[in-house]
């Protein structure tokens, strides 16, 4: 029977468990990867294929979700995955999918070139129905759905998100938009979510979607059996068969015409699933899904975003965090650049990967006992997806609702060893998250501010990011220091081709020797070297002095590309900054309120 055929009956189709845990739980197999047994155990392949099939299930997937390495062994996988599917099925009459996984990041091959080469493979031998599961993204999908209907018209593809509880991906990326994204897509014949959400959670996710964007492609769930648990040094999923089985059934009812399982299932879950599925009514008596309402989006407080929104230019001036527990001396500060005009205090996220003080509890004690606007950076180098959500929602309780999004410098080479990066995400990924976490707890939306880098030699490409960013939700971005002609050029450029708020970056070289070191050491910065000679053989007051004429002078050029400054304080010395604030606000410069 055709597939679609057999949608169209409206019996739900029932798809296989877990392959990878269930191979994992067998004697001496915990450390192997199940796809590579497709090589060198078929027949253990075959045998857990036969148990899914035994225990119900209408379809079930090639074992080839990990395809990682070289393709020459990735193609061996896929063809003997195929030759092993296909004879365990037909007894069944059962479908058999071509299971692909997440597309690899940063590999050799676009996530678009990566699928199509291995559905390639797949149509040879003969497969027409495809899943792509467990995916953080819509990257290449929408060049695998176009591919397969000009190879293979007949061609069914499922697409299947991984989204967590709160209905967000690994890479921070809404499962609804994602959802509604594939489902507008002509060559994509069915879309739903499996794994990482246990059964009741993802029964609860998909009961909040509105399903009428499916215009009649069906809905498919396979949750994990429920959430890992270590016993000794195994990875175990306790969720009972009898309750996901129940639940199974209570997803069809509620939408779902192909259901299944993900981590932790076994075949005794497809068992019990289903057994629960043959006690139901066709598909026309389900149970329409209720979109959830959205939380109430409150505007908040926020002065730096209204007075950018009423055309005043503002004065951002960033203070480095302590790097131990005494936070005297940087509050005095705080409160010096705020007597001065300061309209936010922004705190660098332990710069150049060094631990310093938490830039977010920082923000909140500036807010808390200072009143001053707060503008911290978040980096996506020391968090998860998980301890940036909650450090967002504290900072929203605190009434810090200003963030600047950046990738975050490297760990430093000599501390790898002990000190390991995170990079879930790059800071376009996570400033699409922070953007759309009003529809994920979020009642009060956060100003986002990306990093701009106008000393990069690709200024283009630094370009082509800052508008993605704006496009994720950025509104607006601190520049990199201005030092040079070629400099100030490329922020006319940004200025032209943005359409969000820009603070050009300033910052006050104070001695030759910190010429030299912002030249050699620090990335993103270039100072000409006519200026570095000028800081030649001069005295702590008389290199002061320059920094003031010469940052002031910086600061008035860039007036007409920038909607405020970004002024960045040298080694803590806030008398010099409020010096350079002074000169700048005595020049009367547009817009430029010193007592807002």
């Amino acid at each position: 029977m055709n597939i679609r055929d057999y949608l169209a009956g409206g019996k739900p189709l029932l798809f296989d468990g877990a392959m990878g845990t269930w191979y994992a739980a067998q004697p001496g197999r915990a450390e192997a990867r199940c796809e590579t047994a497709n090589l060198r155990a078929p027949q253990e392949i075959a045998a857990i294929h036969r148990a899914y099939l035994e225990a119900g299930c209408n379809a079930i997937r090639t074992n080839t979700f990990d395809l990682s390495g070289d393709w020459e062994t990735a193609e061996e996988i896929i063809r003997a995955g195929c030759a092993i599917a296909r004879p365990a099925a037909e007894p069944f009459g059962a479908f058999v999918f071509a299971d692909l996984g997440p597309a690899p990041q940063n590999g050799p091959l676009s996530p678009g070139e990566h699928y199509r080469r291995q559905a390639e493979v797949f149509l040879a031998q003969g497969l027409t129905c495809f899943i792509a599961e467990t995916l953080p993204s819509a990257e290449g999908i929408p060049d695998l759905a176009q591919y397969l209907k000009e190879r293979c018209p007949q061609s069914f593809l499922l697409v299947s998100f991984a989204a967590a509880p709160d209905g967000v991906t690994r890479e921070g990326l809404s499962g609804r938009a994602l959802f509604e994204r594939a489902a507008a897509l002509d060559g994509v014949d069915g879309v739903g979510f499996n794994c990482v959400s246990g059964p009741r959670h993802l029964l609860e996710f998909i009961r909040g979607l509105d399903l009428s964007c499916l215009e009649g492609k069906p809905l498919s769930v396979m949750p994990n059996a429920g959430y890992p648990t270590v016993l000794g040094r195994r990875v175990a999923y306790r969720g009972g068969a009898d309750y996901f089985a129940e639940l199974m059934a209570e997803a069809a009812q509620s939408g779902a015409s192909i259901v299944g399982g993900c981590c932790g299932t076994t075949p005794a879950h497809i068992a019990r699933a289903a057994q629960a599925l043959d006690g139901l009514p066709g598909r026309s008596h389900a149970l329409p899904a209720q979109p959830r309402a959205k939380a109430e989006v409150r505007p908040g407080q926020n002065r730096l975003r209204d007075k950018l929104a009423a055309g005043k230019r503002v004065i951002a001036v960033e203070l480095d965090p302590p790097a131990d527990d005494q936070a005297d001396s940087f509050m005095e500060g705080v409160r010096a650049l705020r007597a001065a005009g300061a309209d936010a205090v922004t705190v660098a996220d332990c710069p150049v990967g060094r631990p310093r003080g938490d830039s977010s509890l920082l923000a909140c004690k500036i807010r808390r006992e200072t009143g001053a606007e707060p503008l911290p950076h978040l980096t996506c180098r020391d968090r998860n997806l998980n301890a940036t959500k909650a450090l967002l929602l504290g900072l929203s309780m605190e009434g810090v609702h200003n963030v600047l999004l950046v990738t975050g410098d490297p760990i430093p080479t000599q501390d790898r060893d002990e000190v390991k990066s995170v990079f879930n995400f790059n800071s376009r990924k996570l400033t699409a998250y922070v953007s759309g976490l009003t529809d994920h707890g979020l009642s009060t939306p956060f100003q986002i501010f990306g990093a701009l880098n106008l000393n990069a030699p690709n200024f283009a490409k630094q370009l082509e990011l800052a508008r993605e960013k704006e496009a994720a939700g950025a509104a607006g971005f601190l520049t990199q220091p201005v030092h040079s002609p070629r400099a100030l050029e490329n922020l006319a450029r940004a200025r032209e081709a943005l359409s969000g708020y820009i603070l050009g970056g300033v910052f006050p070289i104070v001695s030759h020797r910190n010429a030299l070191f912002l030249n050699n050491e620090v990335a993103g910065v270039s100072v000409p070297e006519d200026i570095v000679k000028r800081y030649e053989n001069l005295d702590r007051e008389a290199a002061e002095a320059l920094a003031l004429e010469l940052s002031v002078q910086t600061a008035r050029a860039m007036v007409p590309y920038t909607d405020g400054w970004y002024l960045m304080t040298p080694f803590r010395r806030t008398g010099l900054i409020t010096r350079i604030m002074a000169s700048l606000q005595a020049g009367g410069d547009p817009g430029l309120d010193p007592h807002s």
